[in-house]
């Protein structure tokens, strides 16, 4: 593709986000009632994705846009150590679900990246999530694929690029961050 097909695929995939309204503002529901009740964000995704976690929990332990009090959220994908660990002893499929297993307790809210929906360490996490009886967000793309229907909350970027869902990932992240923002401000 070119620089204008692209652009022009990007925009597509913005302009549509007004149509799942619903499901956007459910998601920041679900993440603002968890961290008004003291629970914390355990967050994961592969490669870019994984790179969104580590900034979504960035903005909440450190700031977005204005100083508040610090919030609980943990980067599943930032732990090099732990995820060889588990990768060696268990499995990649088990990177994420084998963390959540461990550090989520009542109250928690796990949120997923992935553009596709396919990855099986997504699947697996969203499965433990369940299993643990923890609200889950899922923040997917390309039609939600095998995750589609797992998480309490899912938002699926409506198209068929992997990169324009990425992208309106991080526009969602910041989204919540200025509600988070307005609530903890």
């Amino acid at each position: 593709m070119n620089f204008d097909a692209t652009l022009a695929e990007t925009l597509r995939t913005f302009q549509a986000l007004g149509t799942i309204r619903p499901a956007i503002d459910r998601a920041g529901d679900l993440i603002l009632a968890t961290l008004q009740r003291g629970g914390k964000l355990l967050i994961c995704g592969n490669g870019g994705s994984a790179a969104e976690a580590g900034h979504f929990a960035t903005e909440l332990v450190g700031r977005y846009a204005k100083t508040r009090r610090s919030l609980p959220a943990v980067a599943l994908s930032a732990d090099g150590a732990l995820l060889t660990c588990i990768g060696n002893d268990f499995g990649f499929d088990q990177v994420f679900s084998r963390q959540i297993s461990g550090l989520g307790r009542p109250g928690d809210l796990v949120v997923v990246l992935s553009s596709s929906g396919n990855s099986a360490n997504i699947v697996a996490a969203l499965r433990e999530a369940k299993t643990m009886g923890l609200e889950s967000v899922a923040l997917l793309g390309r039609s939600g694929g095998a995750a589609k229907g797992i998480a309490t909350c899912e938002v699926i970027i409506p198209g068929a690029s992997g990169a324009a869902a990425q992208e309106a990932h991080l526009f969602l992240i910041h989204h919540f961050c200025e509600r988070i923002d307005e609530t903890f401000g």
